[in-house]
């Protein structure tokens, strides 16, 4: 249970991207939002939480540990994997509710 309040701020960060019309909350567009601008979000998420967990990392222990390419790799799967009830709920749900 020590890792819980990780693992709920990394879900609601890779479905963000998801129920909100604007670019990161902020910026109005024009048009819908177009997938590509969703998985930008995405990809940005994924950094801010990265960054904020290796601090986190860093206040715990005094420094990180080595990660190499697989440890992104790996990371961005799983957080892929977090973002699947938002992209269902924006691009399957949604359109099956509206028919």
């Amino acid at each position: 249970m020590k890792h819980f309040g990780e693992f709920v701020l990394l879900f609601a960060l890779a479905n963000l991207p998801f129920f909100s019309e604007r670019l990161f909350f902020v910026i109005r567009l024009a048009k819908k939002k177009a997938v590509f601008l969703r998985m930008l979000e995405l990809v940005a998420y994924y950094f801010v939480a990265g960054v904020f967990l290796g601090a986190r990392e860093v206040a715990e222990n005094g420094s990180r540990y080595a990660q190499n390419w697989e440890f992104f790799a790996i990371t961005m799967c799983l957080f892929a994997v977090f973002a699947y009830p938002g992209f269902v709920y924006r691009h399957l749900w949604s359109r099956e509710l509206n028919s």
